[in-house]
């Protein structure tokens, strides 16, 4: 386990051994299954690569009346509880004085990427963002605070857990690619990331 600062990012290599990434990905089935992924489409009308859901009291979406956090999922159940192990993290790392609204699950298959982006659709940008890698390695790319200029690139493995807060909560970052096949957690292969979100 190794802790590295890059950008103000916090990236807390091999935070979770295998045992509890395995044990991530059962708490997860039953989400799957009452709140199916879906694939979102931006407000200009392009679909996104990864699949998404969410867990928690709100759930982040984005159609083409724009990005927001909403209390159902698109076909409008209410979303599920996020799973106790994965609070555990966020207060073990991020905060024990509130627990985030949203835990936003992104599925990336293979060719699947995320283009540079600020979390900014919450309301108090104080809390920090915390973020859960499981499955295939992830080509993570963080920018600036504003568009352009230089970037670095990490990747990040499974078990890694990046924290993104203070100076660096509304810094740019994305995913350039993931090495498809690169981890046997997923049976299918791919990518799943958890993203940890207070929205109110």
């Amino acid at each position: 386990m190794a802790r590295l600062l890059l950008r103000g990012f916090d990236i807390r290599k091999a935070w979770l051994d295998g045992p509890a990434q395995e044990r991530l990905i059962d708490s997860l089935r039953p989400i799957l299954k009452s709140a199916p992924l879906f694939r979102p489409v931006t407000p200009s009308g392009k679909e996104m690569s990864v699949r998404m859901t969410s867990a928690g009291s709100l759930g982040w979406v984005t159609d083409k009346t724009g990005y927001r956090y909403q209390a159902q999922h698109p076909k409008g159940a209410v979303w599920p509880a996020i799973p106790d192990q994965i609070l555990g993290i966020w207060r073990d790392l991020a905060s024990a004085d509130r627990d985030p609204d949203c835990c936003l699950i992104n599925y990336y298959g293979e060719g699947a990427r995320m283009g540079l982006h600020q979390d900014k659709d919450e309301a108090d940008f104080s809390w920090p963002v915390l973020s859960i890698s499981l499955g295939d390695d992830a080509l993570f790319r963080i920018g600036n605070q504003t568009r352009g200029g230089k970037t670095e690139s990490i990747w990040l493995n499974s078990g890694d857990v990046v924290i993104m807060g203070g100076p660096a909560r509304l810094t740019y970052h994305g995913v350039d690619r993931i090495r498809f096949g690169s981890s046997k957690l997923l049976p299918k292969g791919g990518r799943i990331n958890l993203t940890l979100r207070v929205a109110g």
